[in-house]
């Protein structure tokens, strides 16, 4: 637990109050400014009888997305590909059934229209991406003039534009080209089984809420050991947050370039702007691969950063349990993980009252 002297004691009160309420039995935060770091705190239990800490590894669920965007824009710095070049480029086989005009930057923007998973969700890597190749672009849907946020399909076909331009399998790439360049050791897509079993009881395993009020853990081995570049990212919300320090410092960290200042801004600029979201069903901004904060901020935003963070805020959260963003007007950075889904709804409210603490925390600090 945190010493009752914290600088956050807003923040650390809701957190509290969602393992009093049995919303969460555990959580973890980090918070930066200007590159000092605020908070690195962890509350409650990873599991029945076992304590969170700081290092403790969690699922990120949809937070993970944005690696794979650093992924791909990476291989853009490299020339080996442009935002613009059609899927069919790298995947000719992708091209049936309506989709040969969609491009990379659909993709990112969420813009693609084949949201439907894939038909073996549990199949090997090379059945998805089949599966994925004989997927139908939706009735009505024009590649880039309609939007709809894709929880997994899409990110898979990344990870394979990755796996044909890298040679690499996409876990084996974040792994080395971003992950353990930026000491975020803990951090895997695709954690190897015998990797998952020395970690022990460092693995947090996410819990869902039940409708008799119980909290019920998921078995780490279902995400932790399979490669979705869309949701099974694990590690310590401090790795997370590490990444965001990276993007934050314009592409550097801890003497480590993943991206150059120029990359770094146009990945988080507004690419969609003022489009009706199909699956949000409201107006969300999008950068490439991260979701931006509104410059009139929707309170109910699903994901949202909150109405006092600037509007430049770029981020990403995951299906409800997590989030993580900079807001470079503030040079803050956050990261926060609660290892319960209780329900959209419940999750948004948990959402917002955290992110109010936090900024009024941040403000008085400031005083």
């Amino acid at each position: 637990m945190p010493p009752t002297s914290d600088p956050l004691p807003q923040t650390i009160a809701v957190i509290q109050r969602g393992i009093d309420e049995r919303l969460h039995p555990g959580a973890q935060l980090y918070v930066s400014q200007n590159g000092r770091v605020i908070a690195d705190l962890a509350f409650g239990e990873a599991q029945a009888g076992v304590s969170m800490r700081p290092d403790s590894l969690n699922l990120w669920m949809s937070a993970s997305k944005p690696v794979a965007a650093v992924a791909i824009a990476q291989l853009w710095q490299q020339g080996l590909l442009d935002l613009d070049n059609p899927v069919i480029r790298f995947i000719p086989e992708f091209g049936v059934n309506g989709k040969s005009s969609i491009t990379l930057r659909h993709i990112l923007t969420h813009t693609t229209g084949f949201r439907a998973p894939p038909k073996h969700a549990d199949a090997p890597w090379d059945q998805i991406i089949a599966d994925l190749c004989e997927s139908l672009l939706e009735a009505g849907w024009v590649p880039g003039q309609k939007a709809g946020y894709h929880t997994i399909s899409s990110w898979y076909i990344l990870g394979e534009i990755i796996r044909r331009l890298d040679g690499r399998p996409y876990q084996q790439y974040v792994r080395e080209a971003i992950f353990l360049p930026l000491g975020m050791n803990d951090s895997w897509v695709g954690m190897p089984l015998e990797q998952l079993q020395k970690y022990g009881q460092r693995i947090a395993p996410m819990h869902k809420l039940a409708s008799d009020g119980q909290m019920i853990p998921l078995d780490p081995a279902h995400t932790a050991t399979v490669t979705r570049p869309g949701g099974t990212g694990w590690g310590p919300i401090r790795d997370l947050a590490r990444f965001y320090e990276m993007l934050r410092n314009r592409g550097e960290w801890n003497g480590q370039r993943m991206l150059t200042p120029q990359t770094v801004e146009a990945i988080t600029t507004r690419h969609r702007t003022g489009m009706f979201d199909e699956t949000f069903k409201r107006v969300v901004d999008w950068g490439l691969g991260f979701l931006l904060n509104s410059p009139q901020p929707d309170p109910d935003l699903p994901y949202g950063y909150g109405p006092q963070a600037s509007p430049c805020t770029f981020g990403h959260g995951g299906a409800g349990s997590s989030g993580a963003f900079c807001d470079p007007e503030n040079q803050l950075v956050v990261a926060y993980l609660f290892n319960c889904q209780p329900g959209e709804d419940r999750h948004h409210q948990r959402r917002k009252a955290l992110l109010a603490a936090l900024y009024g925390d941040l403000s008085k600090l400031a005083q």
